[in-house]
């Protein structure tokens, strides 16, 4: 599933290609269920005719700004794509939505339909995109906040905390992994377990690999490679969690992949260490013996 870095990569795909453009002619699959919650009729009849202002990408949701005070939203779910084309383009089968403008076409692809197509018409910008979390490269994403979430989570797996995205917006499981192989945390640490020293290293590598990320992913403009290996340092775990017999960048020792949280999982056991108590096996206090 897209993640920060290439939810701001495919808003620079259509933006660079659409924008100030008017849109001459906006075509939709009204019965996709990327279109739940939104009525395809009202978004034709207000995007015809309007021109894209402006677009900005949050965690893992792109927002485009029309004319005529129009928000267009969009998530990619699992298997979306934004593209753009010539400007006369046909849609094809899972082509749900097709801008067709000036000089290109705009189009959202999604075989399986998991994505989403939001719409909103208001001088205000649309709950929806404001309820969205602070983002984690933003003022607001505190060292004191982090800590907060983590004691009310306590019980939970870190690597399952960080893929909750009212606090950790755009983070999904490749850069869950690399934060905490970074922050040295294994991924199955309580997040209660935690010590200060820990929360402030993991509060700065989930800000650190942010900016890598949008910076060698969402960077480079108008193309996405379809192997992003080729584009990774080798120094990243990235480059070596899907890899069978992958070694660990730093200790050159094997890493192990597993589910946690309900993700796969990718970590390194010679890195990333776990003292286990009873809390952390159990998830539950021991019961005391009775005395005799």
């Amino acid at each position: 599933m897209p993640e920060l870095a290439e939810a701001e990569f495919f808003r620079k795909r259509w933006h660079l290609a659409g924008r100030g453009q008017r849109v001459s002619a906006a075509l939709t699959h009204d019965r996709a269920k990327v279109f739940r919650g939104t009525d395809p009729a009202a978004l034709r009849r207000t995007l015809n005719g309007a021109r894209l202002a402006g677009s900005e990408a949050r965690a893992k949701q792109m927002l485009f700004r029309f004319g005529r005070d129009a928000w267009l939203g969009v998530h990619l779910g699992m298997s979306g794509e934004l593209r753009a084309e010539a400007r006369d383009y046909s849609p094809k089968k899972h082509d749900h939505l097709v801008l067709a403008m000036e000089r290109a076409s705009l189009v959202f692809t999604d075989p399986r339909m998991f994505g989403r197509v939001q719409f909103h018409r208001g001088v205000a910008a649309p709950a929806w995109w404001t309820n969205i979390a602070p983002a984690i490269l933003s003022d607001a994403f505190t060292l004191e906040i982090v800590t907060a979430f983590l004691r009310r989570r306590a019980r939970a797996p870190i690597k399952a905390v960080l893929l909750m995205q009212e606090r950790f917006p755009g983070i999904g499981n490749w850069m869950a992994d690399e934060i905490l192989w970074r922050a040295a945390l294994h991924p199955k640490r309580l997040a209660g377990s935690l010590k200060p020293a820990e929360v402030r290293t993991l509060w700065r590598e989930c800000r650190k690999v942010c900016r890598l990320a949008l910076k060698t992913i969402a960077g480079r403009g108008d193309y996405l490679p379809p192997d992003l290996n080729a584009h990774i340092p080798r120094s990243w775990l990235f480059r070596h969690r899907w890899e069978n017999g992958g070694l660990c960048p730093k200790t050159k020792q094997p890493l192990v992949r597993e589910e946690v949280g309900g993700r796969t999982t990718c970590w390194s056991p010679a890195r990333q260490k776990w003292e286990r108590g009873p809390l952390a096996r159990s998830g539950k206090k021991r019961a005391r013996r009775p005395r005799s």
